[in-house]
């Protein structure tokens, strides 16, 4: 009877995993990764540092020069946030019209002017108007690099590349605290500028160059990668051969069956839940800095206002570091939801035991739980990832649900911390702490329900494979090299195509030996 025995793999291989690769392909994936990787990670970093800087400059003096009161920073940030919402749909679709390596750069160089011209400002009207602005620049930055990124990689790479990128989002903040502090301290008053007008132009000048190197070295998608001085004809030709070998497709026009096809499938009802739980399970991270501020009481002074804003930047740390053996973890074991269900029991956990637990006794165990908050923080490019996969039998569905679930998270992020971390309740927020473990628990129940869809497919489409004849599957696989193939074959092997290319049984991807 025959056997079917998986290839296996050199132990390199789960280091990094071009290393068992032939040259060609390694040599490829090395440009590609230097390229779409180091941009995407730069401007990432650059784009938290100009999201950050408002609520540093508040604090800095912008309130009293500006006359700002009450809640205006809340409507200030909202107005980001109405612009960042709006637009990552409509960008999501163009990009699969548009190059890439000009609209992506470009976006970037406004945001990085609007972002310099906020140091102008001298009413609260204008700082709404050009958050606003901002806001909607920045919208098309996040989804698009992960719907690029899903055009280039396979399932054994693409968790480690989505997740070193978002590991940008976690140095972002980080470093934004101590330039605006360097800012203040340096800068204040230099040329008759205040020290919070130079985080904003300090924050530009950092974009620009990184934006101007996007037009450089950003790829665009494989069919539309031109050569040149970073991938020959040869190279760009292994890109298209080795998503053909996944299924992932190339842009095809716009119908409107395709576009009532984004809402037929569970896909988006899956996935943009699991998004928008994991988005809006670490809302205790802001805690801590409350914790701390909340030692001090008046004439006696605990913690200094450097350490109330410097020693939670542990938070940030656990992240990048969990973030990277999430990654590691899932390309290995070729599955998305084993560090999701780890992460949410583990952010369940730690939220139970802030609740639990006075907030004087037992400091350091406190103080190690407000570090763990953020242990879901690096699911963001797993999920993402695994979106790519599940939708890239169909390329302007992947676009739309990437972008969907980017979008809806900010959508409830705007409101949902407002209701269950009121300010007035920090330190303690024991609700905010019992519903963020729900969220958790939620997040977990999604991502076993798209994990037992995925293989529910991936049964059907076997039994429909081994059912059908040969003939008609080799009639049919000609269809696939045309632009209107989805259209013209057969529902049920629609299906195949759909369920192929789901993570959790990767035996189609990879070689087989044949007993």
């Amino acid at each position: 009877m025959p056997s079917h025995i998986a290839k296996p793999r050199p132990w390199t291989s789960y280091i990094w995993d071009t290393w068992d690769k032939p040259a060609a392909e390694r040599q490829f994936l090395f440009k590609l990764d230097a390229c779409l990787l180091t941009y995407a990670a730069l401007s990432y970093f650059s784009k938290y540092l100009d999201q950050q800087n408002i609520t540093n400059a508040y604090v800095s003096g912008m309130q009293e020069d500006l006359g700002l009161h009450g809640n205006q920073l809340n409507y200030i940030t909202t107005a980001w946030t109405c612009g960042y919402v709006i637009g990552q749909i409509p960008s999501n679709m163009l990009i699969t019209r548009i190059r890439p390596s000009i609209w992506i750069p470009t976006m970037e160089v406004l945001w990085s002017v609007l972002t310099m011209v906020l140091a102008s400002a001298k009413s609260f009207e204008t700082l709404v108007v050009v958050r606003f602005l901002v806001g909607l620049a920045e919208s098309t930055f996040y989804p698009a690099i992960q719907y690029v990124i899903g055009s280039w990689y396979k399932g054994d790479e693409l968790g480690k590349r989505a997740c070193i990128f978002h590991t940008a989002s976690a140095l972002g903040p980080m470093f934004s605290g101590f330039l605006q502090t360097g800012a203040y301290n340096g800068l204040n008053g230099v040329y008759g500028l205040a020290g919070w007008k130079w985080l904003f132009i300090i924050d530009g000048i950092i974009t620009v160059p990184i934006a101007l190197l996007g037009y450089l070295i950003m790829p665009d998608l494989p069919t539309t990668t031109k050569p040149s001085i970073f991938y020959t004809q040869e190279q760009i030709d292994i890109g298209k051969r080795r998503m053909a070998e996944i299924g992932r497709k190339p842009p095809a026009p716009f119908t409107r069956k395709k576009i009532l096809g984004f809402f037929t499938t569970w896909h988006i009802y899956c996935l943009v839940p699991l998004y928008v739980l994991f988005n809006n399970g670490t809302g205790p991270t802001n805690s801590m800095i409350f914790w701390l501020k909340s030692f001090n009481k008046p004439g006696h002074q605990v913690y200094t206002v450097g350490q109330i804003n410097t020693y939670p930047l542990g938070i940030q740390a656990v992240q990048v570091v969990t973030t990277l053996i999430y990654a590691w973890w899932s390309d290995i074991v070729r599955a998305r939801w084993p560090p999701m269900i780890f992460a949410g029991t583990w952010s369940m956990i730690t939220c139970i035991v802030l609740a639990a637990t006075p907030l004087y006794t037992h400091i350091t165990r406190r103080w190690i739980f407000y570090y763990f908050t953020s242990c879901t923080g690096g699911l963001s490019g797993l999920i993402l990832a695994w979106a790519n996969e599940l939708t890239g039998h169909d390329n302007e569905k992947r676009s739309f649900v990437v972008a969907s679930c980017n979008m809806f998270a900010y959508v409830i992020q705007a409101w949902l911390p407002i209701v269950i971390f009121p300010q007035v309740e920090q330190p303690r927020v024991f609700k905010g702490n019992i519903a963020t473990a729900c969220i958790n628990f939620s997040m977990m129940v999604f991502a076993m329900t798209t994990y037992y869809l995925s293989r529910r497919d991936q049964r059907r489409a076997r039994k429909l494979r081994e059912s059908t004849p040969v003939s008609d599957v080799s009639e049919e696989i000609v269809l696939e090299d045309e632009l209107d193939a989805d259209l013209k074959k057969p529902k049920d092997l629609q299906i195949i195509e759909a369920s192929e290319t789901a993570l959790p049984s990767l035996e189609h991807r990879h070689p087989v030996i044949v007993a």
